[in-house]
C-alpha cells in the first residue's frame, strides 16, 4: 500500500507487490541486481530504480529513537555497535575497520530487555569505535551516551542502556573479584542484543553490501521499518 501510495502504477513494468518483492529479495538475500533483472523479466537499470525508491520509502517510515523509546517505554535498552560490510569503498581510510579488518559502517544497535530491535543509529565509518559512537541521530546532540565507570552503562532518555566495555570506555587493568561477577552478570543481562544482531545480519545485505557505504544508513532504517512489522 506504501507503494501504490507513494509511486502508483503509472509507467511502471511490476506491480506494487511485484516492486515489493524486488525490494524483499534484494534486502534479505542480497541477489544481485543482474539476477533479479533476469527473474522478474526487467533491465538491471529499472531493477536498481526499484529498489532505491522502495528502499527510501521504507527508510522515511522509520522511527527515531526518542519515538521508539516513547512508543515501547522498556524498563532499561541494550546496546551493542555491530559492522555492516561492504565491498565498495566510500572514505577509505574511514570506511577501514582495524578490529575487523575490513571495509564496512559501525550501525549502534538497540534493542529492548528481549532482543527486539527498537532502533539502529545512522551509518558511521567502519573505524568508529563503540565508544565515540553514541546512539542518537544529530539533531539530538543532548542523547550523547557518556562513558560511565563500572558497573552500569550509558544513559539513553529516561532509560538505562547495558552496554559492553568497548561504550563505556572502561580502562585496562585488573578487575577485581567483585568486578568480575558484575562482568559477568552484565554480559548476561546483555545477551539479548546478540539476538537482535542475528536478526539483523540475517537480512544479508547487511553481511557484505554491494553498495556505497552512503547507503548504507537508508538501508538500515528501511531493515528497521520492516521488522517493526513483524
Amino acid at each position: 500500500m506504501l507503494i501504490v501510495t507513494r509511486e502508483g502504477d503509472r509507467r511502471c513494468k511490476l506491480r506494487p507487490s511485484q516492486r515489493a518483492m524486488v525490494v524483499l529479495v534484494y534486502l534479505r538475500e542480497h541477489t544481485t541486481l543482474a539476477k533479479i533483472a533476469a527473474g522478474f523479466g526487467i533491465s538491471e537499470s529499472t531493477a536498481h530504480a526499484y529498489t532505491s525508491a522502495v528502499v527510501d520509502l521504507l527508510a522515511e517510515r522509520a522511527p527515531g529513537l526518542l519515538k521508539t523509546l516513547r512508543e515501547h517505554e522498556p524498563d532499561f535498552v541494550l546496546l551493542d555497535g555491530t559492522l555492516a560490510g561492504c565491498d565498495r569503498v566510500g572514505d577509505g581510510r574511514a570506511d577501514y575497520s582495524h578490529k575487523r579488518r575490513r571495509h564496512g559502517v559501525n550501525v549502534q544497535v538497540v534493542t529492548d530487555p528481549s532482543g527486539r530491535l527498537l532502533w539502529l543509529s545512522p551509518a558511521l565509518p567502519g573505524r568508529t569505535h563503540d565508544l565515540t559512537a553514541p546512539p542518537h541521530p544529530p539533531e539530538h546532540p543532548d542523547l550523547r551516551t557518556p562513558g560511565s565507570p563500572h558497573p552500569g552503562g550509558p544513559c539513553l532518555p529516561g532509560r538505562r542502556a547495558l552496554a559492553d566495555d568497548g561504550h563505556q570506555g572502561r580502562p585496562l587493568q585488573e578487575l577485581t573479584p567483585t568486578e568480575k561477577t558484575l562482568n559477568r552478570a552484565l554480559a548476561a543481562a546483555r545477551s539479548p542484543v546478540e539476538r537482535g544482531v542475528a536478526r539483523l545480519k540475517s537480512w544479508r545485505i547487511f553481511r557484505r553490501a554491494r553498495c556505497s557505504p552512503n547507503r548504507m544508513t537508508s538501508i538500515a532504517k528501511a531493515i528497521l521499518t520492516l521488522e517493526r512489522q513483524r
